[in-house]
């Protein structure tokens, strides 16, 4: 049998399918688009293997993924692709739409073709993969997000996947689909694209510039690293129940200055400056973004009790193994960090 893995060579569908290779031999069909955020150099590792295919294609392209469906007697299809970037969305909002909402659409109704033709396995399943930023902010002492936490999206990229969430619950109910959806906390790990926080603060600590916090710094998110999620994927795709929703968390609230400041003292560690001091002076506050959720928290314990899975990294591991990462692979630095996303950059944080 064989899994379809859509937006697999962004950052966390290409740590799932590495992790997946590091465990299993079953074939992946790994479809994406290769907007900015997509790179194959990340599966570079794994490109040569018989049992790993690949297709440049978007999920909006209904057809072509049902043929692919059907030719490869796919079992599950786990569904990253996405734009992700909230700061992207407040700037333009329609690719986000675009992507996020009729796209699923459109791989639903793939996924549906598929299952009515007779021709997918009676184990078939649909692994949606979703954010914790569809339930909204949290105050500083408010429980964290459960699963049963109504949807209050404050920014268009988390409108999009509350959209695409309902879109999948609905397919499950209507039409029978065998679908499951995940929501996860803040990603971090190898392979990040450096707009996001973590690998922004990284590259331009040891670049001498500015690392750029919004407003006082004091937006608290839950840190879940790369690895981590992907175990959990693996156990919703293996043992979740058909129609639920799980939380996926890293038990790690920190507010983003704290982050900052740790990535700071790892640097000082492993790579100091020159001249003695802290790369912490490179902090520099900037001016908040539109409707910028204050906290997220994931209360992760339906996963925890009904699959047995729980985050085996802790904060002060994972960001120092990120870091080392970063330093150590300066040639794939180099590659994503040209032409658009230098302007992209230059104008975020004028």
């Amino acid at each position: 049998m064989t899994i379809l893995v859509t937006g697999g060579a962004g950052f966390i569908g290409s740590n799932f399918i590495l992790d997946w290779f590091a465990r299993s031999d079953e074939p992946v069909l790994n479809i994406d688009k290769l907007t900015y955020a997509g790179n194959l150099q990340n599966l570079a590792s794994v490109s040569a293997r018989k049992e790993y295919f690949f297709f440049r294609l978007g999920i909006e392209e209904t057809s072509k993924i049902a043929r692919l469906l059907a030719a490869h007697s796919v079992r599950a299809i786990v569904n990253f692709a996405a734009e992700s970037h909230v700061d992207r969305s407040i700037s333009g909002p329609e690719p986000f739409f675009q992507t996020n909402v009729i796209g699923t659409l459109r791989l639903l109704e793939a996924a549906r073709e598929y299952i009515e033709s007779g021709e997918a396995p009676a184990d078939f399943r649909f692994l949606h993969v979703s954010t914790d930023e569809v339930f909204g902010s949290l105050g500083p002492n408010a429980p964290a997000f459960r699963e049963t936490n109504p949807f209050e999206p404050n920014s268009p990229y988390a409108a999009s996947k509350a959209a695409a969430d309902h879109t999948v619950r609905a397919y499950g109910e209507t039409y029978g689909l065998p679908v499951l959806t995940t929501h996860c906390s803040n990603n971090y790990g190898p392979y990040q694209f450096p707009e996001k926080l973590i690998p922004l603060v990284i590259l331009n600590a040891i670049g001498g510039k500015p690392l750029p916090i919004y407003g006082d710094g004091m937006q608290v998110r839950d840190w879940l690293h790369v690895s981590d999620h992907c175990s959990a994927l693996r156990q919703v795709l293996a043992k979740g129940e058909l129609g639920e929703t799980y939380n996926i968390g890293g038990n790690s609230e920190l507010p983003n200055l704290a982050v900052v400041q740790a990535i700071c003292a790892v640097l000082d560690q492993v790579r100091p400056l020159r001249s003695g001091k802290s790369y912490a002076q490179q902090i520099t506050f900037v001016r908040d973004r539109p409707g910028h959720d204050r906290r997220y928290a994931i209360n992760a314990s339906k996963i925890a009790k009904k699959l047995g899975w729980t985050p085996a990294s802790n904060f002060t591991d994972g960001i120092r193994s990120t870091v080392d990462w970063y330093l150590g692979n300066p040639a794939w630095v180099s590659a994503v960090t040209s032409g658009e996303y230098r302007d992209w950059i230059a104008r975020q944080y004028a």
